[in-house]
């Protein structure tokens, strides 16, 4: 057709013919996308209009008021033609536009069924039909499953929404159960019922197959989990009612019992409600006996596993605490049932403790039961928490002890014919002498009944024991209400330990131990849940106790008992660690042991501020002191461990041998004995008397701690600014160092201030001084340096600094209510006089704030953020006490207090004073407080200048120091010599430097020591008149005392009382 030469004719022609062809195929799919579209939007008109048209027939079946609150009245139509149009309506149903329509619907139908008689109009009576009634069930089917689909988008705070809510929950009562059928109490009603019965069950089994309990719990937690429950009685009572329906047609199969457990009753504080809004339905739950089922179903051990997987920590908390108090309601099934709700309560509350330590992270959430772990408590569960607090509390209600405990109140009742369920006070004292007795027959080793570790009593205690445990391990934030219930009335805690005593001599220590040593480490026995939770409620009221309850009310038990107790727990914990029963590593990380550990502190203590144990009482007596510090010489692990926990179980005597020797290694290390070098490094100081404590400071305070335990050597300025005469030999910086802390702790430099009982603490107000906190820190530094080097220096210091200075304020056995009286005994009067009050505390008109005045201003100070304007009261009474002793103990002085013993822990470490308590570690400042031991003091004196231990002089001084002196003499005549009124601790043979007497007719340069010939050189010296005119004088810093040779023992006496009670003498010789 185309020649060669028309090529590109040829080309364009296919391009247009091609282009032609597209556009013919793009016109057929204009075409058929136009008829799509044109039916697509026809199909949709007719949907419309059929929508419309069905809509408008409901409509016009339903005649919804224009009102909302008006009264609805519809008129009927045949059932028939009823179900036909709801068939039509379901096609076309949409939730959110159709939720009017589906409201009235429900009430349309309600209101057929209130029908006397079964007539055409009665829904249900489409079921008659043969042809329809398959069809019938099924649209009821849908109709009651559509019902609890809203349940979950409906919100019950809304009036319109629980309108609607109850109208829903009124379809599903009537066609759940036949109960409200009227029709069927009619003639030929009896021959419809178990029909109608049967197509009940089939709608219910329905609703549960397709997750009916879920949306219920969903509706309750919505509904009733509100600070305020937004739904009414009859509401409430709906929702249970249908809840039980299914579980009472199933006769309570395991299975939907689990579901029951799942859904309704972990429903945050469920049965609380039901117990004031619904009564009826608790009187359901208990004639079903749902209490003791669950706790049949839940004591097998793989139910519960799979409830609480389920559940998870906040929820299974919720269902502990919905059946603690349904067994609380239901007192007989408790009762029956004792020991599974124990076995029950106790896997709970494990499977929650786990869960909370499995779901600790550094991302976690506060809850206000479990405390801190990672999972997000939805803001409903934390609005009910409170009530579900309140359930819990009902596990340590009296009521509940009482129950739980029953065998053990049981068994002390047989021990007299006392009945101690009485609440009067005579009951209570009749209560109190009947444990006396008990007591005291146990702790004078009369015969008394002895339990079996296996018999029952003991077996249910211990039980009782292990759920109250693992409550308060698991609900931390409870701790407090818990052992506040279990010590309530002292009713529990004597009886408790009554059975620890009657389980064998010496509180069963022999049972214990055989327990301990029947498999290594094994410290799980049942038997030790007993003494953990008796250690642990003993050590909770102890520490709140004051002196008048503890002591004279002897509450809440006989100071013997007291005695017996902590005797058997000061040789339990030494055993369990000697014998080898626990390792060290197990000891420190068991909570039997800590418990056992923590109450024999606390005792310890208490003994240690005022004594109730016999002499030597703390000490084991069944191992030689030498073969304990033998091991503890030989580093081993057990005797290591024991010196830190309980130091006191070795003589005080040992123990600052122990400490001497620590000291010694120290300076070994550091090298500054004169053994280790030739010449150790010394620092040499030159101090004007008239600025002693300044020029100490400015010469020692930038010294490091290594270099203050070395040697330091002082030179003194005298007042014309000559240097002073002498060498010093440790003498003349034992004169300055005494010096120096006679200064500073002078109250009137306001450093530290002074006790009624004339006991040093740092003074409040010390930042009027410049520099005041790096004062402290080298008075700390100076001290530690006394102690380091064996000098005793007479600074008493109040019994609540001491502690502070051991570090006890950091223990949980420390109580700042307890070290008050120490600081200041009228406050504590009036704060116990706060804690005894019997009327309201309101009445008292008390913050909690402290006014303190200051340089004639009125301060206040706020004990809790905004403490000015919350009022003390009965409830917070015991906090206020122990904030306010806190507050004056450590808060005013907390920087001066950190000061000093950072100062004094620079020079001697915390670990040296583990083994101290409180009046030991004023012992190891100040000395010995007992009666001057003459014999050891004149045994170990050395004489100068012609004096021995046989001259006449010397025999009247120490006889006139031991029979005409008086105790307080004999301390004054020691201060005089040495500047200490106290002997050193382990005896004047560890005086330094030693004793020495001198007589003063020789001359220092003639002065060759106590030998022979001096004593004859000094014999022929010392002048024959009597030097009447002549003081005793004495050099502090040698601790020498300089005596003129006397000629009649009476003028000795004279002289030497005059000289000791008059300050005088004090001088460098």
């Amino acid at each position: 057709m185309f020649s060669h030469l028309d090529t590109g004719k040829k080309a364009e022609f296919i391009d247009k013919a091609k282009a032609a062809r597209e556009e013919r195929a793009c016109d057929k799919r204009r075409d058929q996308a136009a008829v799509q579209i044109q039916s697509l939007v026809r199909r949709y008109l007719v949907r419309c209009r059929f929508n419309k048209q069905i809509r408008k027939e409901i409509d016009a079946l339903l005649s919804i008021p224009k009102e909302p609150d008006a009264e609805y009245k519809p008129s009927f139509q045949s059932a028939t033609d009823v179900f036909h149009l709801l068939q039509k309506f379901l096609m076309v149903f949409k939730e959110v536009e159709d939720m009017q329509r589906f409201e009235y619907l429900c009430r349309y139908i309600l209101a057929t069924m209130n029908s006397e008689t079964l007539t055409k109009s009665v829904f249900v009576s489409v079921i008659l039909s043969k042809d329809l009634v398959v069809s019938w069930i099924d649209q009821m089917k849908r109709l009651l499953w559509r019902s609890c689909l809203y349940f979950k988008t409906l919100k019950p705070e809304s009036q319109r929404d629980l309108k609607m809510i109850t109208c829903l929950l009124h379809l599903l009562i009537t066609f759940t159960s036949t109960q409200s059928w009227k029709f069927l109490s009619a003639k030929n009603g009896d021959s419809l019922k178990p029909g109608m019965n049967q197509l009940c069950k089939n709608l219910m089994g329905h609703l549960n197959s397709k997750g009916f309990y879920p949306i219920l719990q969903t509706l309750l937690i919505k509904g009733m989990c509100k600070t305020k429950p937004c739904f009414k009685p009859t509401t409430l009572t709906a929702i249970i009612t249908i809840a039980m329906r299914p579980l009472i047609a199933a006769d309570l199969s395991d299975n939907l019992v689990t579901v029951f457990l799942l859904n309704i009753l972990s429903v945050p504080a469920i049965v609380h409600h039901i117990r004031i809004m619904s009564p009826d339905c608790l009187v359901l739950l208990m004639t079903h006996r749902i209490f003791k089922r669950s706790l049949v179903l839940l004591s097998n051990n793989q139910v519960t596993k799979i409830i609480f997987n389920t559940l998870e920590g906040n929820y299974a908390l919720c269902l502990l605490a919905n059946l603690i108090q349904l067994g609380n309601s239901e007192m007989e099934g408790l009762v029956e049932s004792t020991n599974q709700f124990m076995y029950v309560a106790i896997e709970l509350l494990g499977y929650c403790q786990q869960y909370v330590q499995g779901k600790r992270s550094n991302l976690t959430y506060w809850h206000p039961v479990l405390g801190w772990f990672a999972q997000k408590t939805d803001s409903s569960l934390n609005e009910a928490m409170p009530i579900v607090t309140e359930q819990l509390s009902e596990l340590w209600s009296m009521k509940m002890i009482r129950l739980l405990f029953e065998p053990l109140f049981c068994y002390t009742s047989t021990l007299d014919s006392l009945d101690v369920s009485g609440r009067s006070e005579s009951a209570s004292m009749s209560t109190k002498n009947f444990l006396k007795k008990a007591f005291d027959k146990v702790s004078s080793h009369q015969n008394v009944s002895k339990l079996k570790v296996d018999s029952d009593v003991v077996v249910t205690t211990c039980q009782a024991c292990t759920v109250y445990l693992v409550a308060l391990q698991t609900l931390a934030q409870l701790r407090l209400d818990i052992m506040a219930g279990l010590c309530y009335q002292d009713v529990l805690l004597p009886r408790l330990w009554m059975m620890i005593s009657h389980i064998g001599p010496q509180c069963g220590l022999k049972i214990f131990l055989e327990v301990l040593a029947g498999k290594e480490n094994n410290i799980s026995h049942p038997l030790f849940y007993l003494l953990q939770l008796s250690c642990d409620t003993a050590w909770h009221i102890i520490t709140i106790l004051d002196d008048v309850e503890m002591y004279e009310q002897e509450q809440p038990f006989p100071l013997q008992m007291l005695i017996t107790i902590s005797g058997f727990l000061n040789s339990f914990i030494f055993h369990s660690i000697w014998d080898g029963h626990l390792t060290v590593q197990t000891a420190c990380t068991n909570e039997v042991f800590n418990s056992a550990h923590s109450l024999l502190i606390t005792l310890y203590d208490r003994d240690c501020r005022r004594s109730y144990t016999p002499s030597n009482h703390w000490l084991i007596k069944d191992v030689k002191t030498s073969a304990f510090l033998s091991e503890l010489s030989h580093n081993k692990k057990s005797a290591r461990f024991l010196l830190q926990r309980v130091p006191h179980i070795i003589p005080h005597t040992e123990r600052v041998v122990l400490f001497r020797k620590t000291v010694l290694k120290d300076k070994e290390v550091l090298g500054v004995l004169e053994s280790t070098r030739v010449s150790p490094q010394s620092t040499l100081i030159t101090v004007h008397r008239s600025r002693l404590i300044e020029d100490g400071y400015r010469h020692l305070a930038a010294l490091l701690p290594n270099a203050l335990k070395g040697i330091i050597r002082v030179k003194f300025v005298n007042e014309q600014g000559l240097d002073e005469a002498g060498i010093d030999q440790d003498g003349v910086f034992k004169e300055f160092l005494e010096e120096t802390i006679k200064r500073v702790f002078d109250p009137s430099l306001n450093l530290f201030k002074a006790t009624a009982e004339q006991k040093l603490y740092p003074s409040p107000t010390s930042y009027l001084q410049e520099n005041h906190l790096a004062l402290f820190e080298f008075v700390g530094r100076m001290l530690g340096k006394a102690v380091y080097e064996g000098i005793v220096v007479d600074v008493p210091f109040a019994s609540f600094f001491l502690s502070q200075l051991l570090g006890h304020r950091h223990s949980a056995t420390y109580s700042s209510m307890d070290e008050l009286p120490s600081l200041d005994p009228e406050l504590y009067k009036s704060l116990t006089y706060v804690k005894h009050y019997k009327g309201d505390v309101v009445d008292l008109d008390l913050t909690f704030s402290y006014d303190e005045d200051i340089m004639g201003k009125l301060v206040t100070h706020e004990l809790i953020p905004g403490g000015k304007a919350i009022s003390v009261t009965n409830e917070n009474r015991i906090n206020y006490l122990h904030l306010m002793a806190h507050f004056k103990m450590r808060v005013l002085i907390k920087e001066q207090s950190n000061a000093f013993i950072h100062g004094f822990k620079s020079i001697i470490s915390s670990e040296w004073l583990e083994m101290f308590s409180a009046p030991e570690l004023q012992k190891l400042i100040s000395g010995d407080t007992t009666d001057i031991d003459l014999e050891d003091l004149r045994k170990h004196t050395q004489y100068y200048g012609g004096f021995h231990n046989s001259h006449r002089v010397i025999g009247w001084l120490w006889d006139i120091l031991e029979n005409d002196f008086t105790p307080h003499e004999r301390s004054l005549f020691l201060k005089f010599v040495t500047s200490c009124s106290k002997a050193p601790l382990l005896g004047f043979a560890h005086l330094e430097p030693p004793f020495s007497i001198r007589c003063v007719e020789v001359s220092d340069d003639q002065d060759t020591g106590d030998t022979v010939g001096s004593v004859l050189k000094g014999f022929f010296n010392i002048r024959k008149r009597d030097p009447v005119g002549r003081l005793p004088t004495s050099s502090t810093c040698f601790n020498l005392l300089k005596l003129p040779n006397y000629q009649k023992k009476s003028t000795l006496r004279e002289k030497l009382r005059y000289s000791i009670t008059s300050n005088t003498g004090f001088e460098l010789s």
